[in-house]
């Protein structure tokens, strides 16, 4: 099916097509505007994130969250016709406004609670200690931009350490883990409690241990989070779903490593690979935390493994 037979099929044939800024991904958005309404179309690969988004957006929605409503879709073509949330994202709104910042950090913890209380979903992918492992070489793959690459001999070592010191974690019950799951994602709708709190950007979601998510969300490597709120946040999810703070920390701290890990890899192979260059403002703040989470003494192995790259990369 055509894009304009998709749009036909739907009743949007004779839409206003307005593109709209797109992510780090391969997926393009546009918002349609037509007889009085909007809506966004998405459009992305054949590459099964389509299917996953749907099935995911139809469990959060049964889970009493705000996904968005799925007004057609296509998705073995990639094509979705989705609610449009507007663009009062709570990035932007915390960032205008410093004073708003804790209750939206509030809300999105929240919904992290509700989460932690729920069913996970079903044959989902689990992400543990080989998993994270795993997507920590992509630094070993791609340098940034007049930086060294790790020494290739340091990697068995790493993906050793990382393995055990998710070893306690992996035996853990786990949640449905958004993994995307920050103040970018997150748009402020006019509903009262959790329904505010419109969700995006899930296709990705796994099963995985409660802290991944709030770390994402609290170690944004858009955007500074205020370590206060930090703090707070942190404390109160913990209170909320029942955690032992000695077991949360280390786990929030792991997490913390392997997400950064990641996400350097992803910016570095944005900027060489793909011309994105935009994404190295973010590198200070990614490097940053992965240094202030690798103190924890649950991580020393590691800590040891990467520090000559962390002083190289200074």
């Amino acid at each position: 099916m055509t894009l304009a037979a998709f749009l036909k099929a739907a009743g949007w044939q004779n839409a206003d097509i307005q593109p709209m800024t797109g992510d780090a991904s391969a997926r393009q958005y546009a918002r349609l505007h037509g007889k009085g309404r909007t809506a966004i179309l998405m459009q992305a690969p054949s590459d099964g994130s389509t299917e996953a988004f749907v099935v995911v957006d139809r469990y959060l929605r049964v889970q009493s969250l705000a996904a968005p409503t799925l007004y057609a879709a296509q998705p073995h073509q990639g094509l979705l016709i989705i609610e449009d949330f507007g663009d009062t994202r709570f990035a932007d709104l915390a960032d205008k406004d410093g004073s708003r910042a804790s209750e939206l950090y509030e809300l999105a913890t929240d919904v992290l609670i509700h989460l932690s209380r729920v069913p996970a979903m079903a044959d989902r992918c689990v992400y543990d200690g080989k998993t994270m492992a795993a997507q920590a070489e992509l630094i070993f793959e791609w340098a940034l931009p007049g930086k060294p690459l790790p020494d290739p001999a340091m990697a068995t070592a790493l993906k050793d350490a990382l393995i055990q010191a998710a070893m306690p974690f992996d035996r853990g019950r786990r949640v449905t883990m958004l993994r995307d799951y920050h103040a970018e994602n997150l748009m402020l709708r006019e509903a009262s409690g959790l329904q505010a709190a419109g969700l995006l950007d899930f296709q990705d979601a796994m099963l995985a241990h409660p802290a991944y998510d709030l770390v994402s969300l609290l170690q944004d490597a858009r955007r500074d989070v205020d370590p206060a709120i930090e703090e707070e946040m942190t404390f109160r999810y913990m209170e909320r779903a029942d955690h032992d703070s000695a077991d949360f920390y280390a786990a929030y701290a792991l997490y913390g490593v392997g997400r950064a890990l990641r996400i350097l890899g992803i910016f570095a192979r944005l900027a060489t690979r793909d011309g994105k260059d935009r994404y190295l403002d973010f590198v200070p703040r990614v490097r940053a935390n992965l240094i202030r989470n690798l103190a924890h003494p649950h991580l020393s192995d590691v800590a040891h493994i990467l520090d000559s790259w962390l002083e190289s990369t200074a």
